[in-house]
Formats: C-alpha cells, sequence, structure tokens
C-alpha cells in the first residue's frame, strides 16, 4: 500500500562531505493525479517536476522562502511549473495534462520527448527585492538530468538526481519519489568512489519504494561502506495557499478597458486556480464596490503625501539644556 503521507528524510557524511536528500512522494504525486485528471506520461512528467521541486524547496533556509521550477520546452507537455517550500510542501500544473505518447526506446513513459528541448528555470524567492532566477539548458526531459545539469552549471555543486515515478492502468501514480546526493566542500575522494558504486547499484528509485523499501533503507543503500548520520525528516503534502482575497485583488487591479470587458459581457466572473483548481466567482456589482473602495484608498493615500511637512516636527533637537 502506498504510504498515506508523502516524507523527506535527509542524512549527511559524518566528516559532512556528502549529504543525501530523499523523498518519498508518493501522496503528493497521486494528489496532484487527482486534481490533474494527469494521462500516464503527463502523472511521470508531472510527478517528477513536483518530486525534484520539493527536493530542492528544502534546503531553502527561511519560511518565506519559495522555490519555482520550470521546463519551458517545445514538446507537446507545453510549460511545467511546480512551487515549493522551504518544508518541501509542493504544488504544480503543465499546460497540457492530457499528453500520451508512445512508449521510449527503453519501452517507458516517454517523459523526454513530453517536455522536448528549451529551458529549464530555477527562480528562488528569498525574500529580498529581485528572486534569484537561475537558467540552465534541458539537457533530455527526463526531469533528472536536467536537474543534475543545472547544479553542476549554475551553483557548482556536484550532484545526482534520481527521480521516478510508476502509474497503473488507471493513470494513478502507485509508487514516486527521488533523491539528491550533493557533494559539499572537504569531501573524502574514497567516499566518492564508493558513492558512485552506490547509486549504480541501488538503480530505479521508484521501484525501491514499489518493492517497499523505505527512506532509511534507501539512504542506507547508498551509504553503504561511508559512516553517515540521519539528519533530519518531516512529512511534506501538496500544498496551493491560493485564496479569494488575492484573486479579487488581481481582478480590481485590471485597467478601465477590461475591466469595462467585463461589465459588458454582463456575467459573474469566474477564476480558477491552476494548481489546485479551486473556482472563485464574483459578482460585478462586488467587483464595483472593491474597485471603488481601492481608488478611495489611493486618492486618499495620495492626499496625505500632498500635506506639508509639520513645521513643528524635530523642534529643539540638537539644542543645549
Amino acid at each position: 500500500m502506498p504510504r498515506e503521507t508523502s516524507i523527506i528524510k535527509r542524512a549527511i557524511s559524518r566528516d559532512g562531505g556528502i549529504r543525501v536528500i530523499f523523498c518519498d512522494s508518493t501522496a503528493v504525486v497521486r494528489r496532484s493525479c487527482e486534481i490533474h485528471h494527469t494521462s500516464k506520461t503527463m502523472t511521470a512528467a508531472l510527478g517528477r517536476v513536483l518530486t525534484a521541486t520539493s527536493l530542492m524547496a528544502s534546503l531553502l533556509k527561511d519560511r518565506d522562502n519559495t522555490l519555482t521550477l520550470q521546463f519551458r520546452g517545445d514538446g507537446p507537455a507545453g510549460s511545467v511549473v511546480c512551487v515549493g517550500d522551504y518544508k518541501g510542501n509542493v504544488r504544480g500544473y503543465a499546460d497540457n495534462m492530457d499528453v500520451e505518447l508512445p512508449p521510449n526506446a527503453q519501452g517507458k513513459l516517454n517523459v523526454g520527448g513530453a517536455i522536448g528541448r528549451g529551458s529549464m528555470y530555477v527562480i528562488k524567492d528569498l525574500g529580498m527585492s529581485e528572486p534569484y532566477v537561475g537558467v540552465s539548458p534541458i539537457v533530455s526531459g527526463e526531469i533528472a538530468e536536467d536537474v543534475t545539469e543545472y547544479f553542476a552549471s549554475s551553483e557548482q555543486t556536484p550532484t545526482v538526481c534520481a527521480l521516478g515515478v510508476r502509474v497503473d492502468r488507471d493513470n494513478m501514480c502507485f509508487a514516486a519519489g527521488g533523491y539528491l546526493v550533493q557533494l559539499m566542500p572537504g569531501y573524502d575522494e574514497g567516499d566518492v568512489e564508493k558513492l558512485e558504486t552506490n547509486v549504480k547499484m541501488a538503480g530505479s528509485v521508484s521501484k525501491q519504494i514499489a518493492d517497499g523499501l523505505d527512506g532509511d533503507e534507501i539512504i542506507a543503500m547508498l551509504f553503504d561502506g561511508i559512516e553517515y548520520e540521519m539528519f533530519d525528516e518531516f512529512d511534506i503534502a501538496y500544498l496551493c495557499p491560493c485564496e479569494r482575497s488575492r484573486y479579487l485583488r488581481a481582478l480590481v487591479s485590471l485597467n478601465e478597458k477590461d475591466m469595462q470587458e467585463l461589465y459588458d459581457a454582463g456575467e459573474p466572473v469566474e477564476t480558477r486556480c491552476q494548481f489546485c483548481g479551486r473556482t472563485y466567482v464574483f459578482e460585478l456589482e462586488e467587483l464595483r464596490q472593491a474597485r471603488a473602495k481601492a481608488k478611495e484608498e489611493k486618492e486618499a493615500k495620495e492626499e496625505k503625501e500632498k500635506e506639508p511637512a509639520d513645521p513643528s516636527d524635530g523642534e529643539g533637537k540638537g539644542e543645549g539644556q
């Protein structure tokens, strides 16, 4: 039976030179299947990107940080966009959820064909004035290889990324997960050789999860012959923070021309979240009132800013006693 919750487990070698971040994302990917009604190929494609995003986002430092992983390829899937927070919670969507392709040359779901070639973007919102944006080429469209390339070219961190999604006949995920293995400053060359052998021996991470192996067992396989410690673990979820108020603010901020078109249509305005499928309906009168209130608040603010400074402000500063 698949896990009822998804989980991230993290471990580090005793000398601090190697870290492993493991994720069993089965429950997260199953939830994405339920929301988006994905085809088999897109269950695998979106599931891999969701898993990679969760792993990468869990490396963020602060509660308010987010990471967006976006694949803009020329394949029929269109853009695939996932967003994660520092606890690994994640959400995502693709332009075309029903793309189905014949198996690839290895007889597996053709994720690379669905994604195509193009660019992979990593956008980190770290609470600064501008987000960090990293770009690297899509080298295969199979996601794991593309993430490995990003870490090597954009963050200069030697990384092995493994991702996998198993899909049943009903297009539902029954096993999904992945891991990042990263070399940190001061790593031991002898341990790297052992690590390379262990990664090759480990095989498919989704098969390991489907066979019932848990994160502790998979991490132990990767660290075989290397002393290590479990660092921490925490549950993750498919989590969308969308709120009705955000959509209302977006509608209120429309320009006059676009707003008039909505009024002329004479119908309530329905919005839909791409990530979770929730819909929010707004009556035109509600929009008129909200727009009028926003205009009044803006005018009041502008008037206040025009008022001359109080000449008594700062009076007496610098005077002797």
